[in-house]
């Protein structure tokens, strides 16, 4: 089994308002990994604005799961 796990998520902002549309599928990915007996060690963000018709921002949250 390996040591470390590596995940990206894209959390999609709502057009109107603030708060991402999908914050259930990041919790759904860490829950995921915690049982299968890994950690988040360590998560960093990067965002881009779209400028398309769907409008809303994006942010791509890349995770490091760290096994117990």
């Amino acid at each position: 089994m390996p040591q470390y796990v590596v995940l990206q998520v894209t959390l999609k902002e709502k057009f109107i308002g603030t708060a991402s549309k999908n914050l259930g599928e990041l919790e759904e990915v860490i829950n995921t990994q915690v049982e299968k007996g890994y950690r988040l060690h360590t998560i960093s963000t990067a965002s881009a604005h779209s400028s398309g018709w769907g409008g809303g921002d994006r942010i791509q949250a890349t995770m490091v799961f760290e096994k117990l």
